[in-house]
């Protein structure tokens, strides 16, 4: 006789877990939801970019699919109100979450953030908050790009798809890359810069575990978001062929070397600026809805003053420039255009809009470039063109406000589909990101939490460091004895072969030090007359441990008291005693754990 079947309500409550041991079982299931991320991600890019046009038309009266920072004749009225007006709305956005919550709201995490020290774990609602705000301060002309809230909202689904399977820590990570690889790839019609967009800043590393997901994302994220919105091409090949066609010199890298170190130290300043405008911001104490406003109106002005150019991300305004080097201005009307742009940039961040440096950096090197190539002079005799030079200033300054040298490398070839050029722009941003990292150590993002006072200086995986605490390696069983015990009672309870090491509190259960017990019985028998006291047998009296250390600052602690073993006290005013660890078990987890995330980072599973 069959056995019955089962019945159709088990079989439905059983496929959650049968999907989970699918997709943790092998490498198919994470590139399937590689894929299914990638193509939400470019569902979501597509999303975001009409709703922040169609804010932009409304606002400002543009035409339909016209470009602000492309359009020139605009209402002086509506230049700087509308920033402003876009500034109150987030002002009181942020007034509503704060009483919603009662309380100040938390910083959201980002995918750099989650992916180094949370294991991949972003927050959905959060990451959503602030693509909104991100579409609100790039609708209403504030001076930021929509990557920042592409990245965080595509990465935050993908966060939540991973956690939804249950999936490892590793494969986690790589989701998160994954939605925010297809988040580039689908807003700049991209797969490869959104590729290493995601190996370079996302994830950390590049690896053979990590490159078939990532890439399917990319692809996929890419695929959909051009199939829901036209992407033109931000640069002409007509206007490289030239170049295509010339062979390139080992001198005519010589001005690139000089381009890339001169966008080194603009974006530099341009991070600094944006430091010096929030710490005014803050030092004003202005209320959280007027700051923004303020600052919209700022941004306003400077459009007023100089150009409308200067507004939103700067596409349109990108075009103009590369379609057209110069576009008929001076060389002072550049450098002032580009002052007033990075002026703008760190004005919107500082006061509180939502948004990156992503497509400013972009065009603030293109402009760079623009101004190099006609202030240097006997550039003629070198094979780059002005155009060439805006390309590869607008890689080279993108990077080192952003980081990423292949990521701006593959960029330009996916945008010009020149290899010439990029060469020249692998060497511009080579030496960029070096000096960048030499000098000032950060990338944009990296500096942010550096000034939030997180050690972060990339996506590496570290967060593992900081859960490997002290507290989760001690001993907790520790027997203590009180400092005024006598010798011969201390010697009768620890004879030789117990515990070699036994920890002394005063007379307040404060801890004292720590007693060898093979040195307590030499001491004895050296001893002429009456027996010393464990006063004078107490080490490491003023080197303790706490819980909350992590294992790689025990490490440091035992390496520079050259001790086997220290106490863990509460706190370092209370020195109440609650555990005791040994450096071997330390070094012997810490060298589990850089095992296993060596493991991981290969793809191995064993």
């Amino acid at each position: 006789m069959n056995a019955p079947r089962p019945r159709l309500a088990h079989v439905f409550a059983q496929a959650p877990a049968r999907a989970r041991a699918l997709v943790r079982g092998g490498e198919t299931g994470l590139v399937a939801l590689a894929a299914l991320a990638g193509c939400g991600a470019g569902v979501l890019v597509a999303a975001m970019g009409w709703v922040a046009q169609a804010l932009r038309e409304s606002l400002y009266g543009l035409p339909n699919g016209a470009r602000l920072s492309a359009t020139p004749d605009l209402s002086a009225l509506t230049l700087v109100l509308a920033p402003a007006a876009g500034g109150a709305l987030l002002g009181l956005l942020a007034i509503a979450i704060a009483r919603r919550r009662g309380r100040r709201p938390q910083a959201v995490i980002d995918p750099i953030e989650a992916n180094a020290l949370h294991g991949g774990r972003m927050s959905v609602r959060g990451s959503g908050l602030v693509a909104l705000q991100n579409v609100i301060s790039n609708g209403c002309g504030a001076s930021v790009g929509l990557e920042a809230g592409y990245t965080q909202i595509c990465a935050g689904l993908a966060s939540r798809l991973g956690l939804s399977f249950e999936l490892r820590r590793s494969d986690q990570r790589t989701l998160v890359g994954c939605g925010a690889a297809a988040a580039i790839a689908a807003a700049f019609g991209a797969p490869l810069t959104g590729a290493f967009y995601a190996f370079e800043l996302i994830i950390g590393t590049y690896s053979i575990a990590t490159l078939t997901p990532v890439v399917v994302a990319a692809l996929c994220g890419s695929v959909v978001a051009r199939a829901l919105m036209t992407q033109p091409a931000l640069v002409t090949v007509d206007g490289l062929d030239a170049l295509t066609t010339t062979a390139i010199t080992g001198a005519d890298t010589l001005p690139v070397l000089g381009l890339g170190l001169i966008c080194a130290g603009l974006g530099i300043l341009i991070m600094r600026g944006v430091t010096l405008v929030e710490a005014g911001i803050r030092a004003s104490r202005l209320p959280a809805m007027v700051a923004p406003a303020l600052g919209g109106l700022c941004v306003g002005a400077l459009a007023l003053a100089t150009s409308p150019q200067v507004l939103s991300g700067g596409h349109g305004a990108l075009h103009l420039h590369l379609d057209n080097p110069g576009t008929g201005m001076g060389l002072g009307a550049l450098a002032l255009l580009f002052a007033a742009k990075a002026t703008a940039s760190a004005i919107s961040i500082g006061s509180g809009f939502r948004g990156g440096l992503f497509f400013a950096s972009l065009f603030l090197g293109a402009l760079a470039g623009e101004v190099f190539s006609g202030l240097m002079p006997g550039l003629t005799a070198f094979s780059p063109t002005s155009l060439a030079y805006a390309v590869i200033g607008m890689s080279a300054l993108a990077v080192a406000v952003i980081g990423g040298p292949l990521t701006m490398t593959f960029l330009a070839l996916e945008l010009t589909g020149s290899f010439p050029i990029t060469g020249l722009v692998l060497v511009a941003v080579i030496a960029s990101s070096l000096t960048v990292r030499k000098t000032f150590g950060y990338s944009f993002a990296t500096w942010r939490f550096h000034l939030r006072g997180e050690s972060i200086r990339s996506a590496h995986d570290i967060g593992w460091i900081r859960t490997l605490t002290v507290e989760t390696l001690m001993r907790r069983e520790v027997a203590t004895v009180p400092l005024d015990t006598g010798l011969d009672a201390f010697l009768a309870g620890h004879p030789l072969g117990s515990p070699s090491r036994i920890v002394v509190v005063d007379g307040a259960g404060r801890y004292a030090g720590i007693v060898r017990v093979p040195e307590a019985h030499a001491a004895a028998r050296d001893a002429e007359g009456a027996a010393p006291g464990l006063a004078g047998l107490l080490r490491h009296a003023g080197d303790v441990l706490t819980p909350g250390m992590n294992a790689k600052a025990a490490a440091a602690t035992f390496d520079r008291t050259e001790s086997e073993a220290l106490a863990v006290v509460d706190g370092l005013d209370t020195r109440r005693v609650v555990g005791l660890l040994t450096e071997s078990h330390t070094l012997k987890r810490y060298a589990e754990e850089l095992d296993r995330q060596r493991r991981a980072m290969l793809g191995e599973t064993a």
